[in-house]
């Protein structure tokens, strides 16, 4: 026995799983999770020494590597003065300023400490701005862990959700539809039967949870133009595809502007931190300028909001450039194969998938076709040859802004051998 396999003997005994997130768990690809001892640029070594090439970037919040200098500088300084204050410091308004600036929607922006509180307060949020009750979110887009979001498709293509967990209650999960992802005629028919009663349209402008799908030409401007006719909130969860796919994000990359956005992973450099923000009007119903209550100990926590401060201030034009420039040469090298050997490949900035599947999958229906035995060949073969990816066919693999031509060419050389591993 490994040190990673003593280390999840002792685990099971202790912590539901032996894992503190569902998805670290290798349940879906077989073997045992590699416990990470440590974090260097791209790479990530696990408890028994073994170097990865690391494609899975904390889900995708490096975008800067690991333990990268100017974001360690900012905490350690920061954390040296004090790692919590239950109060406001200037850092907040300097990252909120920041934030304003780069990202398109955001005229106003609330800081919290996750993604799936981001999420939730802004669902809540424009329920409150609207007075009505029901959401709609799209299949395969996850939005975090409460009740709201966490909810399935019924049995039809237009219906009302059903919970997607035990501890769920029905009622809860009435007020939540559910359409597939970039099938616009879906959404209209959902507005045409209940837009004076929805509150909001939430989805990821760019999927990251069934691996990466983007929108199809047009999508999110149908939706935006359903929002606005039917007096609905459209909320971008960016969680995700934030600085990642593109300088402005989704709605930068795509032109299209949300009502609101929710933030996270990125704007924290790898640690706990996310905001979401939006119209002045709509933020403007928040406690303690409005009625709509949100709070949180530990938001705008000062450690997490120097490291947001670093990561995006090191987000630069030339790194942009890099960044892409590095994508355009995993396209140009792994596509072809991935292609040669009957799957799907789709790359948006930063964020890659391979689909063990013939076509490219444009909606979650079409993802759980995917040959799920050939990815958990594909994903042993390729720890093995040190490239660490996330061990599921339902989630987006990563590149950093710290990775080189040669470490990018390294990973697609591991990637190859893994196909030919995989399918044989």
């Amino acid at each position: 026995m490994n040190r990673s396999e003593a280390l999840l003997d002792q685990a099971l005994r202790v912590i539901p799983g032996g894992v503190n997130s569902p998805v670290r768990a290798f349940g879906a690809v077989g073997g045992s999770p590699a416990f990470i001892a440590r974090g260097e640029g791209v790479h990530v070594v696990d408890a028994d020494g073994h170097r990865y090439l690391d494609l899975v970037c904390s889900w995708g919040a490096l975008l800067l590597g690991h333990a990268a200098e100017p974001v360690v500088e900012a905490a350690t300084e920061a954390l040296a003065k004090g790692s919590s204050f239950g109060a406001p410091t200037e850092a907040e308004v300097r990252l909120a300023e920041e934030l304003v600036a780069r990202v398109p929607s955001f005229e106003k922006v609330r800081l919290c400490s996750s993604g799936t509180e981001a999420t939730m307060h802004a669902v809540r949020l424009a329920r409150g701005y609207t007075g009505r009750d029901l959401i709609l979110k799209l299949d395969g887009c996850y939005h975090g862990a409460h009740d709201a979001v966490l909810v399935s498709a019924g049995s039809g293509v237009v219906t009302f959700a059903k919970p997607g967990s035990p501890g769920i209650p029905a009622a809860v999960a009435a007020n939540t539809l559910v359409a597939p992802f970039n099938d616009v005629e879906a959404v209209a028919e959902i507005c045409a039967a209940h837009g004076d009663r929805l509150a909001a349209i939430l989805l990821e402008p760019v999927a990251g949870n069934m691996g990466c799908i983007p929108p199809e030409p047009g999508y999110l401007e149908a939706l935006r133009e359903l929002c606005d006719k039917h007096g609905i909130v459209l909320i971008f969860d960016e969680v995700m595809s934030g600085f990642r796919v593109d300088a402005g994000s989704a709605q930068g990359l795509y032109g299209v502007t949300p009502d609101l956005s929710c933030f996270g992973k990125v704007v924290g450099g790898g640690f706990p931190l996310a905001a979401f923000g939006g119209k002045a009007e709509i933020m403007g119903k928040l406690s303690p300028e409005g009625p709509v209550y949100q709070a949180g100990t530990l938001s705008g926590n000062p450690v997490a909001v120097a490291a947001g401060l670093a990561t995006l201030h090191n987000l630069t034009p030339e790194r942009y450039a890099h960044l892409e420039a590095l994508g355009k040469r995993l396209d140009a090298s792994l596509a072809p194969s991935v292609e040669y050997h009957g799957g799907s490949y789709v790359r948006v900035g930063g964020m890659f998938t391979v689909f063990f599947r013939d076509q490219r999958p444009i909606r979650f229906d079409q993802v759980k076709e995917c040959d799920l035995d050939a990815f958990a060949r594909f994903f042993r073969a390729a720890l093995a040859g040190g490239v660490y990816l996330p061990p599921s066919q339902f989630e987006a693999a990563f590149l950093s802004m710290a990775m080189s031509e040669e470490e990018l060419d390294a990973a697609v050389e591991g990637l190859n051998a893994a196909l030919v591993s995989a399918i044989g």
